[in-house]
């Protein structure tokens, strides 16, 4: 599993621009916002599913003031009914914990199981995401089109959603 130092140094290697910002641990989009970020507006959020045969695994990243609808992105999307995985799926296949679900866990699938939906919402103005790197004690902002570059070169597929 790549920590965050490994990430740092991976999106180093790749020439990618980023700025990372370390606080206290957060779980979710709540205690996110005590955090004084630089781009507050494109803090992600980010959802690890499946379907109810567990064969198709997702990761949902969306801005985090939305709200996902699983029924509407089956409908959308043509998946089965999806829900929220299990922690030991999370752990198996991302190598993550809860609370540090992130895009950047997508480079620890080997077996390229997950399917990547992002939000369109991110391709506008300022481009830019902000995620966990692997470590919810760490927030690193880049351009969206760089991460989903990276996602994409690992052998993932990349969905842009409607939420």
């Amino acid at each position: 599993m790549m920590n965050k130092e490994e990430i740092c140094q991976y999106l180093k290697k790749h020439d990618i621009v980023y700025e990372m910002v370390e606080h206290q641990a957060i779980e979710n989009m709540k205690e996110a916002a005590q955090i004084d970020f630089p781009y507050p507006e494109v803090e992600a959020k980010n959802l690890f599913v499946r379907d109810d045969k567990k064969r198709h695994y997702y990761l949902i990243t969306v801005k985090g003031n939305k709200r996902v609808d699983l029924k509407k992105i089956k409908q959308l999307y043509q998946t089965r009914s999806l829900s929220f995985a299990s922690e030991n799926d999370l752990m198996k296949i991302l190598k993550l914990t809860p609370g540090s679900v992130t895009p950047f866990g997508l480079l620890n699938d080997e077996q390229l199981k997950v399917h990547f939906f992002i939000d369109q919402d991110f391709f506008d103005e300022p481009f830019y995401i902000g995620i966990h790197p692997n470590d919810n004690r760490a927030t690193v902002f880049l351009k969206i089109e760089d991460l989903c570059h990276l996602i994409q070169e690992h052998g993932q597929t990349v969905t842009m959603i409607h939420v």
